[in-house]
């Protein structure tokens, strides 16, 4: 993505997107990790924090706002309506913040539940 400003040209990398994306869903409560499902055997997968922006897909719309989607593991016995929009609202905040892009929408796909 490429952002004009008064001093210049910036551009960004989805990679930034999915790094702070994921950085920030996973500090919220409830949240085990990111999650991908494996394409050899159909089961979902607990990423490291290494590799968890590969549960984040992140679209860069026409007007120059974002879209993203991520894929989270959830801890045992959280209200996963509360848990999915504290993961919106802060995702939203903190890439807004960041980036200075403006996020048009964040989708939550719960994956799986940790039972520990």
């Amino acid at each position: 993505m490429k952002l004009q400003t008064e001093k210049g040209a910036i551009n960004i990398r989805n990679a930034v997107f999915t790094n702070i994306a994921g950085a920030a869903a996973t500090n919220c409560f409830g949240v085990k990790g990111m999650a991908v499902r494996s394409k050899t055997d159909g089961l979902v997968h607990l990423l490291r924090r290494e590799s968890m922006s590969k549960g984040v897909r992140v679209t860069i719309n026409d007007d120059s706002t974002v879209s993203i989607e991520l894929h989270i593991m959830v801890d045992n016995g959280v209200n996963l309506t509360a848990v999915s929009r504290s993961i919106m609202n802060e995702v939203r905040y903190v890439v807004g913040r960041i980036t200075g892009v403006e996020v048009r929408s964040v989708d939550v796909c719960i994956d799986s539940m940790v039972l520990d």
